[in-house]
């Protein structure tokens, strides 16, 4: 077994986090989802029924560009990996320099018909594919594994890491609340004008914009980085063994995958679930109300259950509540009852905001678990593979969320022209929406059932890590649990 000797870089006395440390990390994740969310839940109604393009193709984009960023998450979480840290840290740079990049690209992607009125068939397709890489698998890349690489660094606290990743669930719930409550009226008021409701994203994404920088820069500039590492930056071949026997890490993404593959899914045919099945797009606010107030329901409960029965049970007992939302939203009668669909989305939101805010949680204590097996600690590569599988799981998502739409009988070209959709397709838009959600879902809790990090295995490897920075000696990592 080989002797690693852990020299660490001078860093600030560690201190509790404050309520500005916690509402600064909301904002980046609020920020961020202006540009993730923005394309999660309109990128795909916006190329159907403004541009015109079918529902399979823009799947397929989902999955080849998603698969696009295995190399853009690894590379920039090596780059994270091996910058020193300066007088901002190791983690804030990146986001300072690659944030209006990122608000702009995402600007772009709603831009098609206003900076080429007349776009269609391949140079639609092109366009959305260069927008879509510049703003996902670049930008967001670069600004996302950065902002999501900090969280192991300004805590080792089992319960504030908890409250961290509440607070990055609090941000996003706001943005994507702010979204629904912009987008849907937009969409009410113009689903049958798409030259009108293309004007109004233009306008929309651009403010967006402005919103977005005054986050970014509230976050660089009141939060801090408190927990030691290396001063010399860890090297590709250290990044890889310490990856290769994460099991902990392993098992969370393999989660991870099938979670969001039914949760993106799920997402990406919401807006049509609205339009389509509640037949009314405010439909898409009220939805999205429902899922945030679950968030909030949520939220305060996520240190209790750390505290109680663990990340890895809370994981599982928040996941079962969605197969109840999935049976409500595939069987309700939502047609002749709308207010089923808040109901079912509630009932998602819970699993959905529990599950992801313990996800969070459970990577940055697999940062620990490295660390501990090797000696070396990789912030960046471990959240660049965690965020790869992540992507996997929205790549799959959407790849078979634009497909359940053609599946589901659904026609662009009609949505395109301002056309009724046929017969029967509102119905298979519902089916497919639920049993995709509930299906992965319940997949994704028997994985998570085996995931091997206890709270107590991790106690006893934080204290081994702290025992051996407080010696400052050459020292042993752990043994294979």
């Amino acid at each position: 077994m080989n002797t690693v000797t852990q020299v660490t870089a001078p860093v600030v006395t560690a201190r509790s986090l404050t309520l500005r440390n916690y509402l600064a990390y909301a904002a980046g994740d609020a920020a961020n989802n202006l540009s993730f969310t923005m394309a999660g839940m309109f990128l795909i109604l916006y190329y159907t029924n403004v541009v015109g393009v079918e529902g399979a193709v823009i799947g397929t984009m989902f999955l080849v560009v998603r698969f696009i960023d295995a190399f853009t998450d690894l590379l920039v979480g090596r780059a994270v990996d091996a910058k020193r840290s300066g007088r901002l840290g190791k983690f804030k740079p990146f986001i300072l320099w690659f944030s209006l990049p990122l608000l702009l690209s995402s600007m772009a992607i709603y831009s098609a018909r206003t900076f080429f009125p007349e776009i269609s068939g391949t140079a639609a397709v092109v366009y959305m594919y260069v927008t879509y890489l510049a703003m996902g698998s670049i930008f967001y890349t670069l600004v996302n594994i950065a902002y999501g690489s900090m969280a192991p660094a300004l805590t080792q606290v089992p319960v504030e890491r908890g409250k961290l990743a509440a607070f990055r669930g609090y941000g996003a719930a706001v943005a994507i609340l702010a979204l629904a409550f912009i987008i849907a009226p937009q969409i009410r008021a113009n689903i049958e004008n798409p030259e009108a409701l293309q004007r109004s994203l233009f306008i929309t994404t651009a403010g967006l914009v402005v919103v977005g920088m005054a986050l970014y820069l509230f976050l660089v500039f009141n939060t801090q980085e408190q927990v030691a590492r290396p001063a010399t930056p860890v090297s590709m071949r250290d990044s890889l063994r310490t990856l290769t026997t994460n099991k902990p890490l392993l098992w969370l993404s393999a989660g991870a995958v099938l979670f969001l593959t039914g949760v993106t899914a799920f997402s990406t045919l919401a807006s049509y679930v609205a339009i389509y099945v509640q037949q009314d797009a405010q439909f898409i606010a009220w939805n999205v109300l429902a899922q945030t107030v679950a968030l909030f329901v949520v939220g305060p409960l996520i240190p209790t259950v750390v505290r109680t029965i663990g990340k890895r049970a809370g994981y599982v007992a928040f996941g079962s509540v969605s197969l109840l939302g999935a049976a409500v939203l595939a069987f309700a009668p939502l047609g002749s009852n709308p207010w089923w669909g808040p109901v079912a989305f509630f009932l998602i939101g819970i699993a959905l905001n529990g599950v992801n805010t313990l996800m969070w949680a459970l990577e940055a204590d697999t940062v620990e678990y490295g660390e501990w097996r090797t000696g070396n600690r990789t912030e960046g590569t471990t959240y660049a593979v965690f965020s790869f599988t992540r992507k996997m799981g929205q790549a799959l998502g959407g790849f078979v969320g634009g497909f359940a739409l053609t599946w589901a009988g659904f026609s662009a070209s009609l949505a395109s022209s301002g056309d009724a959709q046929r017969p029967g397709v509102a119905e298979n838009i519902q089916l497919w929406t639920g049993g995709l959600i509930g299906a992965f879902t319940l997949v994704s809790i028997a994985v998570m059932a085996f995931y091997p990090l206890t709270e107590e295995k991790y106690r006893q490897i934080a204290g081994e890590i702290a025992a051996r920075r407080a010696l400052a000696v050459p020292t042993t990592p752990g043994s294979p649990s």
